[in-house]
C-alpha cells in the first residue's frame, strides 16, 4: 500500500493526531502517578495532659491519655491522608522533662528528624471532673504554620467520653472538609 504521501507502508494516523495523542497519554500517566502517590509523612506525638482542676490526675487519666494518642494515630493512618512516624522514635527524639507544649517548637525539630513535613501533637486539659477539653495541631513541620487545628469540649471524665470527643474533633475539624466550618 502506498500512503497519500507516495511512501509505502501501512495506513495510520497523521503526524499531528498521533503526537497529540501521546502528549494526552503522558498527561494522564502523571495524572495517575500523583494519585498513586504516597501521603505525607505525618509526626504524631503523644497528647499531654494539662490537669488545671483541684485534684491531681490519676492512673485511669494517665492510661486514657495512652489511648488517646494510640487512638488518634490509627484513625489518621486510617484516613489515607497520612503516614504516620514511628512514635518510639519520636518519644526518642524529644527531651520528656521539657514537654511537647513548652518546648519551644521541639516538635518540629523532631519531626524533620525524622524526615516528616507535618507535626502533630495534642493536649487534654482537665478544668474539673466533669469539664475537660481535647485540643489537636497539625502543623508544617519547616515553618510552624498551623495547617489543621481543633478543640473540643467534653462532660464527664470516662474513657467513652475522651474517646467520642476525640472521634468528633477528627470528624468534624480535622479530617472533615475545612470549607464545612
Amino acid at each position: 500500500m502506498v500512503s497519500r504521501h507516495g511512501r509505502a507502508g501501512k495506513p495510520g494516523l497523521p503526524r499531528r493526531v498521533a503526537l497529540r495523542m501521546l502528549v494526552a497519554l503522558a498527561a494522564l500517566t502523571e495524572v495517575a502517578d500523583a494519585a498513586r502517590a504516597e501521603p505525607p509523612l505525618l509526626a504524631v506525638f503523644d497528647f499531654s495532659l494539662v490537669d488545671t482542676s483541684p485534684s491531681p490526675p490519676g492512673a485511669a487519666e494517665i492510661a486514657r491519655i495512652k489511648a488517646l494518642g494510640d487512638t488518634l494515630r490509627t484513625a489518621l493512618a486510617a484516613s489515607g491522608r497520612y503516614r504516620i512516624a514511628d512514635p518510639a522514635r519520636l518519644r526518642a527524639a524529644l527531651d520528656p522533662s521539657a514537654g511537647i507544649l513548652h518546648c519551644n517548637g521541639c516538635e518540629r525539630s523532631a519531626a524533620q528528624a525524622l524526615g516528616a513535613p507535618l507535626a502533630c501533637y495534642g493536649w487534654v486539659q482537665k478544668v474539673s471532673e466533669l469539664i475537660l477539653n481535647i485540643n489537636l495541631v497539625i502543623e508544617d513541620a519547616a515553618t510552624g504554620a498551623v495547617v489543621r487545628a481543633g478543640s473540643v469540649d467534653i462532660r464527664g471524665n470516662t474513657d467513652e467520653s475522651w474517646q467520642r470527643g476525640l472521634r468528633f474533633l477528627l470528624d468534624d475539624r480535622i479530617l472533615g472538609d475545612p470549607g464545612e466550618h
